[in-house]
């Protein structure tokens, strides 16, 4: 009986989820298995997704819907629940469960490529539910941060207040975006910080991985930068997602 899983989101062509999964399946020989891209227009096209396709037995979800697709789920995960944030949801004997690989995926490969330095601080762009995973994922390496959003209401800053004060920005000794801002198709946007405010002893993190390298970190690797794209972090949360699945 084939088994389907897939992805969903409001623009979900940018994905490798997809890619990702049809190589594995074909590696390890699971020949009825498939993957497939799920573009929803609203969260509430989900139940008219779960009825048309029976077979689906899990999903990934991406922006915007990570907070939203909770109040359709029958039970989340407690680490899910805590962090605000659902980017796995497991389909069983009817009932769909929560889960966040996102912030574990996160924590192993910051934990890696950050380096152990006095006093760190971290500046997150975006309060979404990408955001709410990698906060938790800070607060368990024990660096302080500030968030960064379009309104007051969401975030410690907003753009206008860091621009006009850019004192955080710049003693940050890590910056994190976790906005879709200059991911494919739209790959010319960036967030509107001032970059002339990053230097060497910047650690800057995009949680985009298509393109490769956004505006966003060739702006801040041309001002001596180091950088690193969430292709990394989209593996490890994809085995995490296949975990849970075959549990």
């Amino acid at each position: 009986m084939e088994k389907k899983f897939g992805l969903i989101g409001y623009t979900v062509s940018h994905s490798f989820s997809k890619s990702y999964f049809d190589e594995k399946f074909f590696r390890e020989g699971l020949r009825d298995y498939r993957y497939d891209l799920y573009p929803l227009r609203t969260v509430e096209e989900l139940k008219k997704l779960l009825t048309e396709n029976p077979e689906l037995c899990g999903l990934n979800v991406t922006i915007p819907y990570k907070e939203q697709v909770m109040k359709f789920l029958t039970d989340v995960d407690t680490n899910a629940k805590n962090i605000g944030a659902v980017n796995v949801i497991k389909i069983q004997n009817g009932k769909l469960v929560g889960y966040n690989t996102d912030s574990d995926a996160f924590y192993e490969t910051l934990a890696k490529w950050f380096p152990k330095i006095d006093h760190p601080h971290a500046i997150v762009l975006g309060t979404g539910g990408s955001s709410k995973a990698v906060q938790q994922a800070l607060r368990r390496l024990s660096i302080p941060f500030k968030t960064v959003s379009r309104e007051q209401e969401h975030g410690d800053y907003t753009y206008e207040q860091l621009e006009r004060n850019g004192q955080p920005l710049a003693d940050a000794s890590l910056i994190i975006n976790t906005t879709p801002l200059g991911m494919t198709p739209d790959a010319n946007a960036y967030p509107p910080i001032n970059f002339d405010l990053i230097g060497s002893s910047h650690y800057v993190y995009d949680l985009i991985y298509n393109p490769a390298r956004t505006v966003f970190l060739q702006k801040a690797e041309m001002r001596g930068a180091h950088i690193k794209n969430g292709l990394e972090m989209l593996h490890i949360q994809a085995e995490k997602a296949w975990a849970i699945w075959n549990n």
